[in-house]
């Protein structure tokens, strides 16, 4: 028997055991083949809790082939739908990174940051450095003024 160990997505210390008799096999090959049978393994699940695979009282052979037929149907279309439909949260690590906890930054920090990043756009472009200034004013003015405090004390 041949073990593959494929470790969690960020995490060494928790992995998946593959096993295989056929010793030929590399283990990209293994993965592989897992890949393809957890997908049908995701169909049978798909077919048996949402379009009703094992809930028929069809005794021919006929209606069962027809039965069968119509939930195969069924799950391509749903397969084709999301593949179409793809969801861009998923896309490779993208999704995974992002639900990474962020670092705790007070708001007056956060605020003095996104200020002086924006004003130093308005110095590379001269002409909208007016315009700018103009608007952080006012956007300073329409702060309460315990955070409008704690803004200026954070430069």
């Amino acid at each position: 028997m041949k073990l593959v160990f494929v470790t969690k997505r960020g995490q060494t210390d928790q992995y998946l055991v593959l096993a295989t008799t056929k010793l030929s096999l590399r283990p990209e090959e293994i993965i592989q083949m897992y890949g393809r049978r957890w997908q049908i393994e995701c169909y049978f699940k798909v077919a048996k809790q949402y379009l009703q695979f094992d809930q028929t009282q069809i005794q021919s052979f006929d209606g069962l082939y027809g039965h069968l037929s119509m939930i195969m149907l069924s799950y391509d279309i749903l397969a084709l739908s999301q593949r179409e439909n793809m969801d861009e949260r998923t896309l490779d690590d993208l999704f995974y990174d992002y639900g990474r906890p962020l670092p705790d930054i007070e708001v007056a920090k956060a605020l003095n940051w996104l200020l002086k990043t924006i004003t130093g756009l308005g110095e590379r472009f001269e002409m909208m450095a007016e315009v700018l200034d103009a608007i952080f004013d006012e956007f300073k003015r329409a702060l309460p003024s315990s955070l409008a405090q704690l803004l200026g004390n954070a430069q």
